[in-house]
């Protein structure tokens, strides 16, 4: 059965790859009115709202690693929480259209990630099921009545497809996980800012979807379905889930009431790939210390995705060193709710560093990924050491720009940034022991990303993700013969371009 449902999962990815001659399947045009909405109301379901301050606002994003008092469990804390890692960030508008953004990126900014709140004994919040209603800020109460046996609180979190496959076709569940590991970044940093300590429930994909109510299929007749991804136990003083509701209430909201295509295989890779979160298997490191004196909620709320970058400035090195340390186990908060041995290796393509020379390096993020990369790559890579305080590797010296470029589907933004980051996956072996690992390889790449987004942020750069690349051309590139390794996202740190015609409106109509 493994084997079969691994197969399906290296069929998806294969015939999801784009090629320099041809791209996935995707749709064959794009009706923008037609767009799916970007929320999700639970009609029927009892909205309450949830408070707005951001109750950790003078911490400094150099204060991060320090432990912190843990914060009570209430709807105030939990409220402060939510703005930090799914609220709604700011509103944007130019020649009439407006779009709202987030706490984390997504794809497109398409935001294919539902969040749900499961509270048991929290001040302030009747025990239930709730799902979290990001344009209002504000809590519709799902389920309900049961007598309270644990206390606690939990953060369950499902996938709409369709909002990614409505633009980008077969390659959507890509980066729908992706997506999923942003999210999963940017709660770990917001929980810590709590003095929260986040871990993963190592529960089974039904059990997932029982707590999350998406197995109630009567629930989703005529609308888009949710697929469970995990829950986070965020402040839980038990570990017994409460989800034997004893009344439900609400019914989806249809998105998209015109869909023009459908991609059946995308339901096929997410049957194949509904597994466990991977169990711990290392300690987490401790966290080394930092100096930024710059407001770490002010990191987090004024993060954007870069759309253009100026193509000229030089990264300090001291940047550059910072986002290598916070992508090493012990370097980010993110590593102490993932504490897995690391899966996934940046290859860098250096551009404009200061001190650093212009070429293509590699960094390995376990000890062992070394010798397995380069045994699998070029053989006439060097793999000179290239930094003294990370395991950073020279592989070729050589002005990379326009292969960056045409490798990110002939982006400028590719080239334009100062690095350009190669997240290059172990692949084949973690898929066959077991094909739930495709989700989390993915969501892997997608906290490197965040963490690189947040880091660049802090420093006055910005990040950008780039979900689209000619996976085989990278391949070919790194000299990669088989599946043992695989390309699944790149990201870009560079210094952005604003566009002045585009205004920024505050997300819910106040100041933070």
């Amino acid at each position: 059965m493994t084997d079969s449902r691994a197969a399906t999962v290296l069929a998806y990815h294969t015939r999801s790859k784009h090629a320099l001659d041809r791209y996935a399947a995707g749709p064959g045009t794009l009706d923008w009115d037609a767009q799916p909405k970007a929320f999700r109301d639970w009609d029927g379901a009892q909205r309450s709202a949830l408070p707005r301050d951001i109750v950790v606002s003078d911490i400094t994003w150099g204060e991060l690693p320090a432990s912190r008092p843990s914060l009570p469990l209430n709807g105030s804390n939990l409220g402060s929480l939510l703005r930090l890692c799914v609220a709604l960030t700011a509103w944007k508008e130019y020649a009439g259209s407006r779009w709202s953004l987030r706490a984390h990126p997504s794809s497109g900014n398409l935001h294919p990630t539902e969040t749900w709140l499961i509270a048991a004994s929290v001040a302030g919040l009747e025990d239930g099921l709730y799902h979290y209603h990001n344009l209002y800020h504000g809590l519709e109460r799902r389920a309900w009545g049961r007598a309270a046996q644990t206390t606690g609180a939990w953060l369950g979190f499902s996938s709409i497809h369709w909002r990614e496959a409505w633009k980008y076709g077969e390659r959507a569940f890509r980066y729908c996980q992706l997506d999923m590991g942003h999210v999963l970044a940017a709660v770990s940093y917001a929980a810590v800012l709590h003095g929260w300590k986040p871990h993963l429930l190592l529960r089974s994909a039904a059990d997932i979807a029982h707590a999350l109510g998406s197995d109630r299929a009567e629930d989703f007749v005529g609308v888009e379905n949710e697929e469970a991804e995990v829950i986070v136990a965020l402040h839980a003083t038990d570990t017994a889930l409460p989800t034997d509701w004893q009344h439900w209430a609400g019914k989806p909201g249809l998105l998209d009431a015109r869909p023009l295509y459908q991609w059946p295989v995308i339901e096929e890779v997410a049957h194949a790939t509904r597994g466990t979160p991977p169990s711990a298997s290392v300690s987490p490191l401790p966290i080394p210390a930092r100096d930024e004196d710059i407001r770490a909620a002010q990191v987090i709320l004024k993060r954007r995705s870069a759309q253009t970058f100026d193509g000229a400035s030089v990264m300090p090195q001291t940047l550059f060193k910072r986002l290598l340390t916070s992508l090493l186990p012990g370097g980010s908060p993110v590593w102490e709710m993932w504490p897995h041995v690391a899966r996934v290796h940046p290859v860098l393509l250096v551009h404009r560093v200061e001190g650093v020379a212009p070429g293509v390096y590699a960094l390995p993020r376990s000890g062992a990924a070394k010798e397995a990369m380069r045994a699998a790559f070029r053989d006439t890579f060097t793999w000179e050491a290239a930094d003294t305080e990370s395991p950073l590797f020279q592989l070729i010296a050589a002005r990379a720009g326009k292969t960056a470029r045409t490798l990110s589907c002939h982006q400028d933004i590719a080239t334009d940034c100062a690095v350009t980051f190669i997240m290059l996956a172990e692949f084949a072996a973690p898929v066959a022991a077991d094909p739930a690992a495709y989700r989390h390889l993915h969501w892997e790449a997608g906290m490197l990303g965040h963490i690189v987004t947040l880091e660049a942020e802090a420093a006055g750069w910005r990040g950008t993700g780039i979900g689209c690349f000619f996976d085989d051309a990278v391949h070919e590139v790194l000299g990669l013969q088989n599946d043992r390794f695989q390309v699944i996202y790149h990201y870009a740190v560079g210094m952005a371009l604003d566009d002045p015609r585009i205004s920024t409106l505050p997300a819910y109509e106040e100041p933070i």
